[in-house]
Protein backbone atom coordinates (compact mmCIF):
# COMPACT_ATOMS: atom_id res chain seq x y z
CA UNK A 1 0.00 0.00 0.00
CA UNK A 2 3.06 2.30 0.13
CA UNK A 3 6.83 2.90 -0.76
CA UNK A 4 9.56 1.59 1.18
CA UNK A 5 12.25 3.66 2.89
CA UNK A 6 15.62 3.52 1.17
CA UNK A 7 17.33 5.96 3.37
CA UNK A 8 18.01 9.07 4.26
CA UNK A 9 19.09 11.50 1.54
CA UNK A 10 21.74 14.37 1.89
CA UNK A 11 21.18 16.61 5.07
CA UNK A 12 21.41 19.81 2.49
CA UNK A 13 17.89 18.21 1.36
CA UNK A 14 14.40 16.95 3.51
CA UNK A 15 14.15 13.62 3.05
CA UNK A 16 11.72 11.90 0.58
CA UNK A 17 10.92 8.66 -0.67
CA UNK A 18 12.16 7.49 -3.60
CA UNK A 19 8.76 7.12 -5.78
CA UNK A 20 5.57 8.87 -5.47
CA UNK A 21 3.17 6.81 -3.47
CA UNK A 22 -0.14 7.40 -5.63
CA UNK A 23 -2.20 4.96 -3.30
CA UNK A 24 -1.20 7.10 -0.18
CA UNK A 25 -1.85 10.24 -1.91
CA UNK A 26 -5.11 9.25 -3.53
CA UNK A 27 -6.30 8.08 0.45
CA UNK A 28 -5.02 11.06 1.62
CA UNK A 29 -7.16 13.64 -1.07
CA UNK A 30 -10.27 11.19 -0.17
CA UNK A 31 -10.19 12.01 3.10
CA UNK A 32 -9.76 15.75 2.94
CA UNK A 33 -12.65 15.74 0.57
CA UNK A 34 -14.57 13.89 3.15
CA UNK A 35 -13.41 16.50 5.95
CA UNK A 36 -13.93 19.57 3.79
CA UNK A 37 -17.25 18.19 2.76
CA UNK A 38 -18.35 18.04 6.46
CA UNK A 39 -16.72 21.19 7.13
CA UNK A 40 -18.17 23.69 4.44
CA UNK A 41 -21.47 21.98 5.22
CA UNK A 42 -21.70 24.37 8.54
CA UNK A 43 -21.69 27.39 6.18
CA UNK A 44 -24.09 25.97 3.45
CA UNK A 45 -26.73 25.28 6.33
CA UNK A 46 -26.19 29.02 7.69
CA UNK A 47 -29.97 29.92 5.81
CA UNK A 48 -31.43 26.93 7.60
CA UNK A 49 -29.95 28.17 10.93
CA UNK A 50 -30.62 31.96 10.78
CA UNK A 51 -34.47 31.05 10.41
CA UNK A 52 -34.60 28.60 12.99
CA UNK A 53 -32.72 30.10 15.70
CA UNK A 54 -33.60 33.89 14.37
CA UNK A 55 -29.81 34.76 13.89
CA UNK A 56 -28.44 38.10 12.46
CA UNK A 57 -25.14 38.49 9.92
CA UNK A 58 -22.98 38.59 13.00
CA UNK A 59 -24.02 35.49 14.80
CA UNK A 60 -23.73 33.79 11.63
CA UNK A 61 -19.81 35.42 11.41
CA UNK A 62 -19.24 33.90 15.09
CA UNK A 63 -20.07 30.38 13.45
CA UNK A 64 -17.82 30.27 11.39
CA UNK A 65 -15.57 32.08 13.91
CA UNK A 66 -15.93 29.08 16.33
CA UNK A 67 -14.96 26.46 14.09
CA UNK A 68 -12.18 28.03 12.19
CA UNK A 69 -10.59 29.47 14.99
CA UNK A 70 -9.97 26.51 17.05
CA UNK A 71 -8.44 25.00 14.16
CA UNK A 72 -6.61 28.06 13.77
CA UNK A 73 -5.02 28.22 16.80
CA UNK A 74 -4.42 24.57 17.37
CA UNK A 75 -3.24 23.80 13.97
CA UNK A 76 0.21 25.37 14.91
CA UNK A 77 0.71 23.46 18.19
CA UNK A 78 -0.62 20.15 16.91
CA UNK A 79 2.28 20.31 13.86
CA UNK A 80 4.89 21.66 16.21
CA UNK A 81 4.25 18.66 18.76
CA UNK A 82 4.38 16.26 15.80
CA UNK A 83 7.49 17.70 14.04
CA UNK A 84 8.99 16.43 17.71
CA UNK A 85 6.83 13.34 18.94
CA UNK A 86 4.96 11.94 14.93
CA UNK A 87 1.99 9.98 15.84
CA UNK A 88 1.12 8.29 12.89
CA UNK A 89 -2.52 7.50 14.04
CA UNK A 90 -3.24 10.92 14.91
CA UNK A 91 -5.17 11.76 11.97
CA UNK A 92 -7.72 8.81 13.07
CA UNK A 93 -8.00 10.95 16.88
CA UNK A 94 -8.72 14.15 14.96
CA UNK A 95 -11.57 12.58 12.61
CA UNK A 96 -13.29 11.55 15.55
CA UNK A 97 -13.86 14.84 16.85
CA UNK A 98 -15.52 15.63 13.57
CA UNK A 99 -17.88 12.93 14.23
CA UNK A 100 -18.70 14.59 17.47
CA UNK A 101 -18.73 18.05 16.44
CA UNK A 102 -21.45 16.92 13.85
CA UNK A 103 -23.27 14.74 15.77
CA UNK A 104 -23.87 17.59 18.42
CA UNK A 105 -24.86 19.52 15.24
CA UNK A 106 -27.73 17.54 14.24
CA UNK A 107 -29.34 17.59 17.33
CA UNK A 108 -28.03 21.30 18.99
CA UNK A 109 -31.27 22.86 20.95
CA UNK A 110 -29.41 26.49 21.25
CA UNK A 111 -27.10 28.71 19.28
CA UNK A 112 -24.30 28.07 22.81
CA UNK A 113 -24.97 24.43 21.30
CA UNK A 114 -24.47 25.32 17.74
CA UNK A 115 -21.24 27.04 18.66
CA UNK A 116 -20.08 24.18 20.25
CA UNK A 117 -20.48 21.45 17.85
CA UNK A 118 -18.79 24.22 15.39
CA UNK A 119 -15.42 24.41 17.52
CA UNK A 120 -15.39 20.48 17.89
CA UNK A 121 -15.46 20.08 13.82
CA UNK A 122 -12.72 22.81 14.03
CA UNK A 123 -10.56 20.67 16.72
CA UNK A 124 -10.87 17.93 14.30
CA UNK A 125 -9.39 20.09 11.42
CA UNK A 126 -6.30 21.24 13.57
CA UNK A 127 -5.24 17.37 13.46
CA UNK A 128 -6.09 16.71 10.03
CA UNK A 129 -4.80 19.35 7.84
CA UNK A 130 -0.60 20.24 9.41
CA UNK A 131 -0.46 16.35 9.73
CA UNK A 132 -2.30 14.66 6.35
CA UNK A 133 -0.05 17.84 4.58
CA UNK A 134 3.12 16.24 6.34
CA UNK A 135 1.71 12.47 5.05
CA UNK A 136 1.43 14.43 1.54
CA UNK A 137 5.26 15.60 1.30
CA UNK A 138 5.88 12.20 2.65
CA UNK A 139 4.37 10.18 -0.32
CA UNK A 140 5.75 12.78 -2.81
CA UNK A 141 8.69 10.88 -4.09
CA UNK A 142 9.92 14.84 -4.59
CA UNK A 143 7.39 16.40 -6.21
CA UNK A 144 6.14 18.47 -3.67
CA UNK A 145 3.51 20.77 -5.71
CA UNK A 146 2.28 17.64 -7.10
CA UNK A 147 1.39 16.04 -4.17
CA UNK A 148 0.57 19.62 -2.37
CA UNK A 149 -1.98 20.13 -5.00
CA UNK A 150 -3.48 16.30 -5.12
CA UNK A 151 -4.08 17.09 -1.49
CA UNK A 152 -5.54 20.23 -1.82
CA UNK A 153 -7.75 19.43 -5.06
CA UNK A 154 -9.38 16.76 -2.63
CA UNK A 155 -10.41 19.06 0.39
CA UNK A 156 -11.23 22.00 -2.44
CA UNK A 157 -14.05 19.37 -4.00
CA UNK A 158 -15.13 18.51 -0.79
CA UNK A 159 -16.27 21.75 -0.39
CA UNK A 160 -18.20 22.28 -3.02
CA UNK A 161 -20.17 19.24 -2.65
CA UNK A 162 -21.04 20.03 0.83
CA UNK A 163 -23.41 23.22 0.10
CA UNK A 164 -24.74 20.67 -2.96
CA UNK A 165 -25.84 18.00 -0.28
CA UNK A 166 -26.83 20.50 1.89
CA UNK A 167 -29.48 22.08 -0.55
CA UNK A 168 -30.77 18.65 -1.73
CA UNK A 169 -30.30 16.54 2.27
CA UNK A 170 -30.63 19.24 4.73
CA UNK A 171 -32.95 22.00 3.53
CA UNK A 172 -35.71 19.41 2.77
CA UNK A 173 -35.19 17.19 6.21
CA UNK A 174 -34.05 19.85 7.95
CA UNK A 175 -31.08 20.06 10.99
CA UNK A 176 -31.16 16.11 12.35
CA UNK A 177 -30.25 15.40 8.82
CA UNK A 178 -27.22 16.48 9.14
CA UNK A 179 -26.29 13.37 11.15
CA UNK A 180 -26.02 11.36 8.17
CA UNK A 181 -22.93 13.25 7.49
CA UNK A 182 -21.48 11.47 10.33
CA UNK A 183 -20.79 8.46 8.41
CA UNK A 184 -18.49 9.96 6.43
CA UNK A 185 -16.56 11.13 8.66
CA UNK A 186 -16.48 7.45 10.41
CA UNK A 187 -15.76 6.16 6.70
CA UNK A 188 -12.46 8.94 7.20
CA UNK A 189 -11.72 7.34 10.36
CA UNK A 190 -10.85 3.56 8.84
CA UNK A 191 -8.97 4.97 5.83
CA UNK A 192 -6.84 7.07 8.01
CA UNK A 193 -5.89 3.91 10.47
CA UNK A 194 -4.45 2.12 7.36
CA UNK A 195 -2.50 5.78 6.19
CA UNK A 196 -1.26 6.30 9.83
CA UNK A 197 -0.39 1.92 9.49
CA UNK A 198 1.71 3.10 6.20
CA UNK A 199 3.26 6.24 7.95
CA UNK A 200 4.38 3.41 10.65
CA UNK A 201 5.73 1.18 8.72
CA UNK A 202 7.33 3.25 6.42
CA UNK A 203 9.91 4.39 9.67
CA UNK A 204 9.12 7.65 9.01
CA UNK A 205 8.65 8.76 12.53
CA UNK A 206 12.82 8.99 12.63
CA UNK A 207 13.28 11.57 10.05
CA UNK A 208 13.04 14.12 12.07
CA UNK A 209 16.54 12.58 13.59
CA UNK A 210 17.79 13.38 10.38
CA UNK A 211 16.65 16.86 9.91
CA UNK A 212 17.80 17.70 12.89
CA UNK A 213 19.78 21.31 13.10
CA UNK A 214 17.82 21.92 9.61
CA UNK A 215 15.58 24.80 10.24
CA UNK A 216 16.23 27.71 7.07
CA UNK A 217 16.87 27.69 3.52
CA UNK A 218 20.54 27.15 3.19
CA UNK A 219 21.57 29.94 1.12
CA UNK A 220 19.54 32.82 2.92
CA UNK A 221 19.59 34.64 5.66
CA UNK A 222 17.31 34.09 9.09
CA UNK A 223 16.33 37.55 8.54
CA UNK A 224 15.32 37.14 4.77
CA UNK A 225 13.57 33.90 5.57
CA UNK A 226 11.36 35.77 8.26
CA UNK A 227 10.60 38.29 5.95
CA UNK A 228 9.43 35.87 3.57
CA UNK A 229 7.39 33.84 5.97
CA UNK A 230 6.00 37.70 6.68
CA UNK A 231 4.98 38.06 3.21
CA UNK A 232 3.73 34.86 2.42
CA UNK A 233 1.15 35.08 5.72
CA UNK A 234 -0.02 38.81 4.73
CA UNK A 235 -0.94 36.97 0.80
CA UNK A 236 -2.73 34.02 2.77
CA UNK A 237 -4.87 36.65 4.60
CA UNK A 238 -5.42 38.37 1.01
CA UNK A 239 -6.63 35.20 -0.45
CA UNK A 240 -9.02 33.98 2.32
CA UNK A 241 -10.20 37.00 3.90
CA UNK A 242 -11.86 37.64 0.36
CA UNK A 243 -12.73 34.27 0.21
CA UNK A 244 -14.94 34.38 3.38
CA UNK A 245 -16.94 37.01 1.61
CA UNK A 246 -17.90 34.35 -1.07
CA UNK A 247 -18.10 31.19 1.19
CA UNK A 248 -19.99 32.60 3.87
CA UNK A 249 -22.00 35.23 2.08
CA UNK A 250 -22.01 34.02 -1.63
CA UNK A 251 -25.36 32.87 -1.27
CA UNK A 252 -27.05 35.85 0.71
CA UNK A 253 -25.47 38.42 -1.66
CA UNK A 254 -27.18 36.46 -4.43
CA UNK A 255 -30.69 36.57 -2.85
CA UNK A 256 -29.96 40.12 -1.86
CA UNK A 257 -28.84 41.49 -5.09
CA UNK A 258 -30.94 39.40 -8.18
CA UNK A 259 -33.55 37.74 -5.70
CA UNK A 260 -33.04 34.89 -6.20
CA UNK A 261 -34.24 31.59 -4.23
CA UNK A 262 -32.23 30.12 -1.64
CA UNK A 263 -31.53 26.59 -3.35
CA UNK A 264 -30.62 29.04 -6.81
CA UNK A 265 -27.82 30.54 -4.23
CA UNK A 266 -26.71 27.94 -3.42
CA UNK A 267 -26.28 25.95 -6.93
CA UNK A 268 -23.89 29.60 -7.38
CA UNK A 269 -21.90 28.21 -4.31
CA UNK A 270 -21.66 24.85 -5.62
CA UNK A 271 -20.20 26.36 -8.71
CA UNK A 272 -17.81 28.83 -7.13
CA UNK A 273 -16.52 25.98 -4.96
CA UNK A 274 -15.85 23.48 -7.66
CA UNK A 275 -14.28 26.24 -9.30
CA UNK A 276 -11.97 26.33 -6.50
CA UNK A 277 -11.45 22.35 -6.57
CA UNK A 278 -10.39 22.95 -10.39
CA UNK A 279 -8.37 25.40 -9.78
CA UNK A 280 -6.45 23.90 -6.93
CA UNK A 281 -4.66 21.27 -9.05
CA UNK A 282 -2.95 24.03 -11.39
CA UNK A 283 -0.86 25.35 -8.96
CA UNK A 284 1.67 22.78 -7.61
CA UNK A 285 2.54 21.20 -10.99
CA UNK A 286 2.83 24.19 -12.64
CA UNK A 287 5.09 25.30 -9.95
CA UNK A 288 6.95 22.53 -10.23
CA UNK A 289 8.00 23.11 -13.39
CA UNK A 290 8.09 27.15 -13.43
CA UNK A 291 8.90 28.49 -10.22
CA UNK A 292 6.09 29.11 -7.02
CA UNK A 293 7.32 32.42 -7.03
CA UNK A 294 5.45 33.01 -11.17
CA UNK A 295 2.45 31.33 -9.60
CA UNK A 296 1.76 33.27 -6.49
CA UNK A 297 2.27 36.32 -9.00
CA UNK A 298 -0.12 35.16 -11.19
CA UNK A 299 -2.74 33.63 -8.48
CA UNK A 300 -2.94 36.34 -6.11
CA UNK A 301 -2.37 40.00 -8.18
CA UNK A 302 -4.01 38.33 -11.55
CA UNK A 303 -7.36 38.00 -9.51
CA UNK A 304 -7.52 42.23 -8.91
CA UNK A 305 -9.31 43.01 -12.24
CA UNK A 306 -11.85 40.12 -11.89
CA UNK A 307 -12.41 41.07 -8.34
CA UNK A 308 -12.78 44.95 -8.88
CA UNK A 309 -15.50 43.89 -11.42
CA UNK A 310 -17.61 41.32 -9.72
CA UNK A 311 -19.72 44.00 -7.10
CA UNK A 312 -20.99 45.95 -10.75
CA UNK A 313 -21.89 42.97 -12.66
CA UNK A 314 -25.48 41.02 -13.39
CA UNK A 315 -26.71 37.98 -12.17
CA UNK A 316 -25.06 35.86 -15.43
CA UNK A 317 -21.35 38.06 -15.21
CA UNK A 318 -21.74 37.43 -11.53
CA UNK A 319 -21.68 33.75 -11.74
CA UNK A 320 -18.91 33.76 -15.13
CA UNK A 321 -16.61 36.15 -12.91
CA UNK A 322 -17.20 33.74 -9.45
CA UNK A 323 -15.78 30.72 -11.48
CA UNK A 324 -12.88 32.96 -12.83
CA UNK A 325 -12.08 34.00 -9.63
CA UNK A 326 -12.07 31.13 -7.83
CA UNK A 327 -10.05 29.00 -10.47
CA UNK A 328 -6.93 31.97 -10.79
CA UNK A 329 -7.48 32.35 -7.05
CA UNK A 330 -7.00 28.94 -5.72
CA UNK A 331 -3.52 27.93 -7.63
CA UNK A 332 -2.13 30.10 -4.70
CA UNK A 333 -2.18 27.74 -1.61
CA UNK A 334 -0.66 24.51 -2.73
CA UNK A 335 2.63 27.18 -3.94
CA UNK A 336 2.44 29.39 -1.08
CA UNK A 337 2.66 26.17 1.31
CA UNK A 338 5.46 24.43 -0.51
CA UNK A 339 7.26 27.46 -1.14
CA UNK A 340 7.36 27.76 2.74
CA UNK A 341 8.43 24.40 3.60
CA UNK A 342 11.46 24.98 1.12
CA UNK A 343 12.19 28.01 3.53
CA UNK A 344 12.39 26.15 6.55
CA UNK A 345 12.44 22.19 5.56
CA UNK A 346 13.35 20.82 9.29
CA UNK A 347 9.99 22.03 9.85
CA UNK A 348 7.00 20.76 7.77
CA UNK A 349 4.55 19.96 10.27
CA UNK A 350 4.60 23.38 12.53
CA UNK A 351 4.77 25.08 8.72
CA UNK A 352 2.11 23.13 7.37
CA UNK A 353 -0.44 23.66 11.05
CA UNK A 354 0.73 27.58 10.80
CA UNK A 355 -0.09 28.46 6.91
CA UNK A 356 -3.22 26.13 7.14
CA UNK A 357 -4.27 28.05 10.90
CA UNK A 358 -3.47 30.89 9.86
CA UNK A 359 -6.05 30.28 6.48
CA UNK A 360 -8.81 29.30 8.92
CA UNK A 361 -8.23 31.96 11.18
CA UNK A 362 -8.53 34.42 8.27
CA UNK A 363 -11.73 32.43 7.04
CA UNK A 364 -13.09 32.84 10.60
CA UNK A 365 -11.82 36.60 11.34
CA UNK A 366 -13.13 37.59 8.27
CA UNK A 367 -16.50 35.99 7.82
CA UNK A 368 -17.06 37.64 11.61
CA UNK A 369 -16.26 41.24 10.40
CA UNK A 370 -17.87 40.62 7.04
CA UNK A 371 -20.85 39.73 8.74
CA UNK A 372 -20.67 43.24 11.11
CA UNK A 373 -19.75 45.18 8.48
CA UNK A 374 -23.04 43.80 6.30
CA UNK A 375 -25.10 43.96 9.40
CA UNK A 376 -23.99 47.71 9.61
CA UNK A 377 -23.86 48.51 6.03
CA UNK A 378 -25.45 45.64 3.14
CA UNK A 379 -24.21 42.98 1.65
CA UNK A 380 -23.48 44.93 -1.63
CA UNK A 381 -20.67 47.07 0.32
CA UNK A 382 -18.68 43.62 1.55
CA UNK A 383 -18.33 42.91 -2.24
CA UNK A 384 -16.66 46.42 -2.71
CA UNK A 385 -14.41 46.58 0.23
CA UNK A 386 -13.45 43.22 -0.42
CA UNK A 387 -12.54 43.38 -4.10
CA UNK A 388 -9.21 45.84 -3.42
CA UNK A 389 -7.53 42.76 -1.16
CA UNK A 390 -5.95 41.19 -4.23
CA UNK A 391 -3.53 44.06 -4.94
CA UNK A 392 -1.47 42.69 -1.63
CA UNK A 393 -0.10 40.55 -4.36
CA UNK A 394 2.20 43.27 -5.29
CA UNK A 395 4.15 41.79 -1.95
CA UNK A 396 5.18 38.93 -4.10
CA UNK A 397 8.11 41.05 -5.15
CA UNK A 398 10.03 40.84 -2.38
CA UNK A 399 10.18 37.18 -2.06
CA UNK A 400 13.50 35.47 -3.14
CA UNK A 401 13.38 33.26 -6.29
CA UNK A 402 14.82 30.12 -4.20
CA UNK A 403 14.21 27.95 -7.55
CA UNK A 404 17.25 29.82 -9.00
CA UNK A 405 18.72 30.28 -5.97
CA UNK A 406 19.16 26.07 -6.06
CA UNK A 407 19.98 25.87 -9.95
CA UNK A 408 22.85 28.54 -9.20
CA UNK A 409 23.80 25.78 -6.30
CA UNK A 410 23.68 23.06 -8.18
Amino acid sequence: MGTTVSGIQSPAKPYTPEKTAFTILAAISFCHLLNDMVQSLIPAIYPLLKTSFGLNFQQIGLITLSSQLTASLLQPVVGHYTDLRPKPYSLTVGMGFTLIGLILLSIAPSFPAILMAAAMVGVGSSVFHPESSRVARMASGGQHGLAQSLFQVGGNAGASIGPLLAAYIVLPHGQPSVAWFSLAALLAMILLARVGAWYKRTGMIKVKSAVKGLRDHPSLSTKRVSLSIAVLVLLIFSKYFYLASLTSYYTFYLMSKFHVPVRNAQIHLFVFLAAVAAGTIIGGPVGDRIGRKYVIWVSILGVLPFTLILPYANLLWTGVLSVVIGLILASAFSAILVYAQELIPGRLGMISGLFFGFAFGMGGLGAALLGRLADMTNISFVYHVCSFLPALGLLTGFLPNIEKRRRLRA
